[in-house]
């Protein structure tokens, strides 16, 4: 498992994170991805996502950190940290973008621990 922090007081944590589609496929994109507890889907470049055998299955319009609000395509993928498997919806991000994860966090059973800005494994699903 690979879990890093950046940052002082306020840190930024990061999980190595493996992202395919869903089935037999053995393409995949892994990278670090900043855990993101204020958004709703996660991201990543939208080549990487295609490289990875993801195709957009829909657009959704999202609200930006500035408060402006972008369209961006989504697809649905198998999503891999932690030593868990999950799955679910994921932005086709601009190119460049810092990848980030979020809704799969809960699904996977895991949690951020806000006194020590780390990842922790919950010893079992909420249902």
């Amino acid at each position: 498992m690979e879990v890093q922090k950046r940052g002082g007081r306020v840190g930024f944590v990061h999980v190595r994170v493996s992202i395919k589609a869903p089935g037999p496929s053995q393409d995949r994109y892994d990278a670090m991805f900043l855990v993101d507890t204020g958004a709703i889907d996660s991201m990543a470049p939208a080549s990487e996502l295609r490289r990875a055998g993801i195709h957009p299955v829909g657009r959704k319009t999202y609200e930006l950190a500035d408060g402006s609000r972008q369209e961006y395509a989504f697809g649905l993928a198998q999503i891999e940290f932690m030593d868990e498997i999950t799955a679910g919806r994921v932005i086709f991000g601009p190119e460049g973008a810092e990848p980030f994860l979020v809704t799969a966090l809960e699904a996977a059973g895991v949690t951020i621990d806000p006194t020590t800005q780390t990842l922790k494994k919950l010893p079992a699903v909420r249902l």
